[in-house]
């Protein structure tokens, strides 16, 4: 595959996941409000949640790499989930004064994240 190509599809990808972070994060802030970063807490847990589908999927054989690691695992995914706003949210988070909850959004992040790509790879195991 050309650099170009895979560019490409990175690309194709990332805007499908940017749009689809921005629309989840927006639809969160109408169901839940503001204070607590449901947004940010969602998008990583569902993009895990995909992770472990396509991973899954990729060793098993049921998809080919290409084009599907780079479109769904790279730009999709890479734009949809963002460490960089898990961060931000924590200290805006501190910065208010609202350490339980900070920690509350580190947790549940990092442990319902892992776990949610754990079940989408059981998930696609089982396939």
């Amino acid at each position: 595959m050309s650099q170009y190509l895979l560019l490409g599809f990175i690309a194709l990808g990332g805007a499908f996941g940017a749009c689809s972070r921005y629309l989840i994060s927006e639809l969160c802030v109408m169901l839940f409000g503001r204070g607590f970063p449901y947004g940010t807490l969602t998008v990583n847990v569902l993009g895990s949640l995909i992770m472990g589908l396509l991973m899954s999927a990729l060793n098993q054989g049921m998809i080919e790499a290409a084009p599907w690691r780079p479109i769904i695992g790279l730009g999709f995914l890479g734009a949809l989930t963002t460490f960089s706003t898990f961060s931000m949210d924590n200290v805006v988070l501190m910065q208010q004064g609202e350490f339980f909850k900070a920690g509350l959004n580190i947790l549940l992040n990092v442990i319902v994240s892992i776990a949610a790509c754990y079940v989408g790879y059981q998930i696609m195991m089982k396939s």
